[in-house]
C-alpha cells in the first residue's frame, strides 16, 4: 500500500553534495529558501494521514527502491505535516536522529518529475 506519493519539483544546487555523502533531504513546498539549496523539493499528491513509517517499508525514488532499516521517532510526523524527512542511505553506523530514516539499496538520482513513494508491504 502506498501511503505517501509525491513528485519532485526541483533539486537544490547543494543537494548533489548531500547525496554524495549518502544523505537525501526531502522537503515539500513551501519551504524556507535556505533549505531549498540542500533539499529535493517535492509536491505531494497522495498521503494517508497519521502514517507510520516502519522498518521494512520501501521508499521509491524515480523507480529506484530502497528498504527502510530504521525510523526516527518523529520522522513519520514530519513527513505527514511538512513533507520533510532526511534519508541516510547505506549508512548503518550513522546515529539515528529523531527526524531521520535509514535506508539501504544504493543512492537514487532524484530529478524533477520523478515520483517518490513510501510503501508498506502490509
Amino acid at each position: 500500500m502506498t501511503y505517501y506519493r509525491t513528485t519532485v519539483v526541483s533539486v537544490g544546487p547543494e543537494a548533489g553534495d548531500m547525496l554524495a555523502g549518502g544523505v537525501l533531504i526531502l522537503y515539500a513546498e513551501p519551504l524556507p529558501d535556505a533549505l531549498a539549496d540542500v533539499s529535493v523539493v517535492h509536491r505531494p499528491d497522495h498521503r494517508v494521514p497519521d502514517i507510520t513509517i516502519e522498518v521494512g517499508d520501501v521508499v521509491s525514488v524515480g523507480g529506484h527502491e530502497l528498504t527502510i532499516t530504521a525510523v526516527g521517532e518523529i520522522a513519520a510526523k514530519n513527513l505527514d505535516e511538512l513533507g520533510h524527512v532526511v534519508l541516510y542511505v547505506d549508512q548503518p553506523d550513522q546515529k539515528l536522529l529523531p527526524g531521520a530514516v535509514h535506508a539501504a539499496g544504493g543512492l537514487p538520482d532524484p530529478q524533477p518529475g520523478h515520483v517518490i513513494e513510501f510503501r508498506s508491504p502490509r
